[in-house]
């Protein structure tokens, strides 16, 4: 967040207690891609939370 918009948003301000985001960009195969679509579709969850829980899983 640049200063102009933390200083017209206090609020919007990073917190240290908060955690920092980091945007990536995920390039998939059209196999890859169906094969997440397909798993989201099964499970229900979207594909953020599934991408998101095997990053978590990992050592």
């Amino acid at each position: 967040m640049n200063k102009t918009a933390a200083l017209k948003f206090p609020r919007l301000a990073t917190s240290s207690k908060k955690r920092a985001l980091k945007r990536i960009t995920l390039n998939l195969t059209s196999d890859e891609a169906q094969n997440l679509e397909k798993y989201c579709e099964q499970t229900g969850k979207p594909a953020i939370d599934v991408i998101r829980k095997l990053i978590q899983a990992l050592p």
